[in-house]
């Protein structure tokens, strides 16, 4: 994931400012996918990356994905992707309740 990511950087003639400014992301966080961290990656960090390097929305999750399959063949592949899928869901719920809390905010404040 990280040679496609700078491989594309260099081909757009992009610094990683740029890219992070482009992304929404810190460049902190920009190095950490590109030095392959050990740390999980959240499923929309990859999304919005992806779009900054004018990829589709799911381009750098296809390509972590292929990186994780093994020859065990579709059942660790549906795996992989499920786990994908599940911390996309957990990203939605997060933002969600941030929201909530601040329309809960806003709404004491209006009383």
């Amino acid at each position: 994931m990280a040679v496609a990511i700078t491989e594309r950087m260099a081909a757009r003639r992009i610094s990683q400012q740029e890219l992070a400014d482009r992304a929404g992301i810190a460049v902190s966080t920009l190095r950490l996918v590109q030095h392959g961290a050990k740390r999980r990656v959240r499923t929309r960090t990859l999304t919005s990356i992806s779009r900054a390097l004018d990829w589709p929305d799911d381009h750098l999750v296809r390509v972590l994905t292929a990186g994780q399959v093994t020859a065990e063949g579709d059942g660790e592949e549906a795996a992989v992707v499920t786990r994908q899928i599940l911390e996309g869901v957990r990203d939605i719920r997060d933002d969600l309740r941030a929201l909530l809390r601040r329309l809960d905010d806003l709404d004491r404040q209006r009383r």
